[in-house]
């Protein structure tokens, strides 16, 4: 919408000016935009949340039950981090379904099996808490066991993880003696206590090397009377009579 005008002075030159706009074209443009708005809000209003949900790339929102049977698909399939996102959306979404309660626990076995130890021992124990009467309870003690039981050290190196393992599979025993998980528990039981005789051991011979003679009787005594059968006995037994040995020298020295 250009016309060219001749300038004063200059026959051959063109300069463009804006022709003014058609005021009947802008009348009738307006309607056809307004129709078009219109129409657009209507389609938006009819779609509900699923035309927002597809501009915003949003997931439509499931059910309980289909976020249940994502969650155990993918803990199934070794998923677990997806499994964990499912089962957390049961929490936040559904907290009063009958799905939660049990989303709650197998949220707790992804953690545990993404090696989440720490997060994993938090929710069985939150289970324990707000269901102590539920029917999982013995598995959920037996989880609580294996969260310490897997973070289980070397025996040169502390044993707080073998110690609140062994106590957590007591626990379960006492409260669950005849429990399927109360047998496991007994099996891995053995286990923690190896470990903690060795530690017992290895400290004990620790102090011997160093000529702290008290403090390694001290061990190796502990040993031989919490952890008899563990088959560091005849070991044990041996550095008792040694560090005896070495003490009676010492006082003796001292006396002379």
């Amino acid at each position: 919408m250009w016309k060219t005008i001749r300038s004063a002075g200059r026959s051959s030159a063109h300069v463009p000016v804006r022709a003014p706009l058609d005021k009947d074209m802008m009348k009738k443009s307006y309607p056809e935009a307004r129709y078009a708005l219109v129409l657009f809000l209507a389609i938006f209003l009819l779609s509900g949340c699923t035309l927002m949900h597809w501009f915003l790339g949003e997931e439509e929102e499931k059910s309980p039950q289909e976020l249940m049977r994502d969650g155990v698909g993918n803990l199934e399939s070794g998923r677990y981090k997806a499994a964990v996102e499912a089962f957390q959306k049961i929490k936040d979404r559904y907290p009063y379904s009958k799905y939660a309660v049990l989303a709650e626990l197998k949220m707790a076995d992804a953690l545990y099996l993404t090696k989440e130890w720490d997060q994993a021992l938090e929710g069985y124990r939150e289970f324990e808490k707000l269901h102590p009467k539920h029917k999982e309870i013995p598995y959920v003690i037996y989880q609580e066991g294996m969260c310490f039981f897997r973070q289980m050290r070397s025996i040169d190196r502390e044993q707080t993880h073998t110690l609140k393992a062994k106590q957590e599979f007591e626990r379960l025993i006492r409260k669950f003696p005849r429990d399927e998980y109360a047998n496991r528990a007994r099996r891995n039981l053995r286990k923690c206590y190896i470990f903690l005789a060795e530690y017992e051991l290895y400290v004990g011979n620790f102090y011997y090397k160093k000529g702290k003679y008290r403090a390694a009787l001290g061990r190796y005594l502990y040993l031989l009377k919490h952890y008899p059968d563990m088959g560091q006995y005849s070991r044990a037994l041996e550095k008792i009579s040694k560090c005896k040995e070495k003490i009676a020298k010492e006082e003796a020295k001292k006396k002379g």
